[in-house]
C-alpha cells in the first residue's frame, strides 16, 4: 500500500438548485469567503490557479490546480493538482429532492515532504483533518447558498 496516496469520496446535501451550488463551486476564487480551510486562490489564468489549504494540522498545502472539465449541462468541474498534492478532484451536482446533491471525489497523493515523512503513523489524522475541511466547507457553502 502506498501510504501517500488518499482517495476521498464526500457527499454534500445543499439547499439551493444545483444550477446555483454549480455556480458557487465554480467560482473557486470565492472559496476562501465561505470555506476558511481554503486560505487563498489566486488565479494565474483562466484555467489555472495556485490554491493554499489549511485545516486544523498547523501546515499548509500549496498546489496548483487546472482545470480539465467544466460541463454545466452535467454538472462537473474536475481539476488535475500538482504541487504538495498531485492528482485530481471533482465536484458532480445533481438534483436531490427540493435542493442538490454534490459530490466531491479526490484522488491524491501526497508529495509534501513532512506529510511524507510522517505518512503512516499520521495517516488516521490526516484522514480525520480532511474530514473535519469537507465537513466545515459544507457548513460555509450553506451559509453562502442562502445568503445569496
Amino acid at each position: 500500500m502506498d501510504w501517500t496516496r488518499y482517495r476521498f469520496r464526500s457527499l454534500w446535501s445543499l439547499p439551493a438548485e444545483p444550477s446555483v451550488v454549480y455556480d458557487a463551486l465554480e467560482r473557486a476564487e470565492e472559496y476562501p469567503l465561505w470555506w476558511p480551510q481554503v486560505r487563498e486562490v489566486r488565479r494565474l489564468d483562466d484555467s489555472t490557479g495556485v490554491i493554499t489549504i489549511r485545516a486544523v494540522l498547523p501546515y499548509d498545502l500549496v498546489f496548483t490546480a487546472r482545470e480539465v472539465r467544466r460541463d454545466p449541462a452535467a454538472g462537473v468541474l474536475e481539476i488535475a493538482m500538482e504541487g504538495d498534492l498531485e492528482g485530481w478532484a471533482r465536484w458532480t451536482v445533481t438534483a436531490h429532492g427540493d435542493g442538490s446533491l454534490a459530490r466531491y471525489d479526490q484522488v491524491t497523493e501526497v508529495n509534501k515532504p513532512l506529510l511524507r515523512r510522517f505518512a503512516v503513523p499520521g495517516r488516521p489524522v490526516f484522514l480525520a483533518n480532511h474530514r473535519w475541511m469537507m465537513h466545515a466547507g459544507r457548513r460555509g457553502l450553506v451559509a453562502h447558498l442562502e445568503a445569496v
